[in-house]
């Protein structure tokens, strides 16, 4: 553990089967922060998520994790098709010390966080959107009340207006509870939105080539405060060397 509670990652790098896919990641995300991991398709972007949350040990290098409870939201929401969208948060607090109304008071409460109602709540993964299932999904890493949050694509089905709302529940307990978040999306804005900093990710092996800071705070980042900064980022010799197409599409 390091003395001030930051996610650290020192030297690190990572393959499988033989083939590298990550080489000398060094980072360091402090309690609280917001951290975006950005690259192309293939330069380890979801690899170093799994690293930093503990899934997978790094080949070779250093992680300093000193948090308590860990929740994930992946790509693919993994929702339990046996359970209801309520039954698949309920599952998620199985290892809490509450009684069975704790859980389902919990449960609705995240439900309805996200936007999703009581009538919601009862349906089925396959009687739910995709971006439904995304909301179930938050809602289910939020309701263990996570020191880390870890999200891969963690809001790409859904559509832009709630999204940003999404986010913005993301990062008000980011502010409320000192919760430490990193992301992995391909959406610049969102980056801009959410986060404090942001790491871009190239190459075979990937490999940091630019680490960004959003220093204003992100309730004053208007759609003119993200649209300039878009551009600024979007300028940089590295970010148009990294991922040019995404920037120009």
């Amino acid at each position: 553990m390091n003395g001030e509670g930051s996610l650290v990652a020192g030297g690190v790098a990572h393959g499988f089967a033989g083939t590298k896919v990550l080489d000398g990641i060094d980072l360091r995300v402090p309690r609280g922060g917001v951290l975006a991991i950005l690259g192309p398709s293939g330069a380890g972007k979801t690899t170093l998520l799994h690293i930093l949350g503990g899934l997978l040990e790094p080949n070779a290098g250093r992680i300093d994790r000193p948090f308590e409870r860990s929740a994930f939201v992946f790509q693919d929401p993994l929702l339990l098709p046996w359970r209801t969208a309520r039954g698949n948060v309920v599952f998620g607090l199985a290892g809490e010390r509450l009684s069975r109304a704790e859980r389902l008071a919990r449960a609705r409460s995240m439900l309805v966080k996200v936007g999703l109602g009581q009538g919601d709540a009862g349906l089925y993964p396959h009687q739910l959107s995709g971006g439904m299932k995304k909301r179930v999904a938050l809602a289910r890493a939020l309701a263990v009340l996570p020191d880390l949050l870890l999200l891969d694509e963690a809001f790409s089905a859904l559509d832009v207006g709630l999204s940003r709302e999404m986010q913005q529940l993301v990062r008000l307990d980011a502010q409320e509870r000192g919760v430490t978040v990193v992301l992995v999306t391909h959406d610049l804005s969102e980056a801009v939105r959410l986060a404090d900093r942001a790491v871009v990710l190239a190459g075979r092996p990937g490999r940091i080539v630019a680490r960004l800071a959003i220093d204003r705070p992100a309730r004053l980042r208007d759609d003119a405060f993200v649209e300039a900064e878009i551009r600024r980022i979007a300028a940089l010799d590295a970010i148009r060397d990294a991922f040019r197409p995404t920037l120009s599409g």
